[in-house]
């Protein structure tokens, strides 16, 4: 076993890309980057997407550390850290390790190191590479900054036992006092009385210490009506104007995105409180780009938006099963919103760096953002926007992203204190009995 404190640690080039800020982590310690790693970083340079953006920023900083010293011997940053980016004709191969292929000379050089008695951490958020680090015998972690524990997600909603009495007073005065319970602003309360079960009140938290009534106008939206209590909480804060950013997860046919726009259409069309409703979706797969597929852009949206057009001809419809003919109106009464832009759809690409007022906006599928992403979009918002974000952590087609590491999840937790936000987990499906079945048992 080694004897030295500190640590090694070899970043794989994927820690990088998630995370540009990855190289400040590991304050007081070693921070190694095998040729490799920059020859991968090159590659990504030119990308339009948050990869690109990510690897600019890592370069960047390796060329200002470079004026500070050599690379090679290693450079001392702020946090007490050392960065050294480590020429692989040094390393010490192993017989199972074919070089040819960029990973496996990542691994090599966590293998010199270790095998030269260092303590090495080999970090990176790709599984096949872990196994093998760990095959290979020394530590293995996933970059784990900006994660949370996902078996303990804030929920939104819980539920406490009182005396009746209590349950009585607030039906009466429609606000109580409570203290103990360190409640978080818009969490909602189910106040269950501890001889009778089935007396029960549902409470909004106002602040730690204070509950009040549910709003009866945000009972429904467009007319479409919450079919159980977190469907009815999902409402109140998707209408209240003071909850500024609203999160709502959910596994598939829980209404999430019915319920967004239902309310987007409510507070845009209706009660005129909005100027617009900007929906988008994170539609870009890792690596590729729009421009890679035919047509303009609107033709490149169509069909990663069906999805919200399909909700939206539904909402314009009634909400109902209509005739061909009703159907057809309501898919015309959608196109024309559309071309008169109340209604925009839009890809997250052309997000960055606009400034959005007066919007109603809805990110659909926000489980497969980083947590930068969300921060970027999020930080878009300008007076009098409201931003619902979307989606369902347990299905996550980013490689780099799980349940725990999503941009979502990473909101929900770090902004559950804030007055100006309010989330939801929605666990019962109302997309139909085949649809609860399929989420439940599939």
């Amino acid at each position: 076993m080694s004897e030295s404190t500190e640590k090694y640690f070899v970043l794989d080039t994927n820690v990088l890309l998630h995370n540009a800020d990855a190289l400040g982590s590991f304050s007081d310690n070693v921070i190694v980057l095998p040729m490799t790693v920059i020859e991968e970083l090159d590659k990504f340079k030119n990308h339009s997407d948050e990869l690109g953006r990510n690897a600019r920023r890592v370069i960047r900083e390796l060329d200002t550390l470079r004026h500070q010293g050599s690379l090679s011997v290693g450079v001392q940053m702020e946090n007490g850290g050392t960065v050294m980016v480590v020429l692989e004709h040094h390393m010490a191969e192993h017989p199972a390790l074919d070089c040819s292929v960029p990973d496996n000379r990542i691994l090599a050089v966590a293998h010199t190191l270790f095998v030269q008695n260092k303590r090495v951490v080999f970090v990176s958020k790709d599984i096949n590479a872990r196994i093998k680090a760990d095959a290979l015998g020394f530590e293995v972690q996933d970059f784990e900054k900006q994660k949370v524990n996902i078996d303990e997600l804030f929920s939104g909603y819980r539920e406490l036992d009182v005396p009746g009495e209590l349950i009585n007073t607030f039906y009466k005065q429609h606000t109580m006092e409570i203290s103990d319970y360190d409640l978080f602003p818009n969490e909602f309360i189910l106040l269950r009385d501890e001889a009778n079960p089935k007396h029960t009140a549902l409470a909004r938290a106002l602040d730690e210490n204070h509950l009040g009534s549910l709003i009866p106008d945000y009972e429904a939206a467009w007319k479409i009506h919450s079919r159980s209590k977190e469907q009815r909480m999902a409402m109140e804060l998707l209408l209240d104007p003071d909850v500024a950013i609203v999160t709502l997860v959910g596994q598939a046919g829980t209404g999430k995105t019915l319920l967004a726009l239902a309310a987007a259409l409510e507070t845009t069309l209706a009660t005129k409180r909005y100027d617009k409703i900007l929906v988008s979706r994170p539609i870009i797969p890792m690596g590729k780009d729009l421009g890679y597929m035919p047509g303009d852009k609107d033709e490149k949206l169509a069909h990663w938006m069906q999805p919200i057009f399909d909700n939206l001809t539904y909402l314009m419809g009634g909400g109902s099963k209509k005739d061909e003919n009703s159907d057809d109106t309501a898919r015309k009464q959608v196109e024309k919103l559309l071309k008169d832009q109340v209604i925009e759809m839009e890809a997250l690409t052309y997000i960055r760096g606009r400034s959005i007022p007066g919007q109603y906006v809805i990110i659909d599928e926000a489980q497969n953002l980083t947590p930068h992403e969300v921060k970027t979009i999020i930080s878009r918002a300008g007076e009098g926007t409201k931003m619902v974000l979307t989606g369902d952590p347990y299905q996550i087609d980013n490689p780099y992203l799980d349940s725990s590491s999503n941009g979502l999840t990473y909101t929900v937790e770090r902004l559950k204190s804030l007055q100006v936000h309010g989330h939801i987990t929605l666990r019962k499906s109302e997309r139909s009995t085949l649809a609860a079945v399929a989420a439940d048992y599939l």
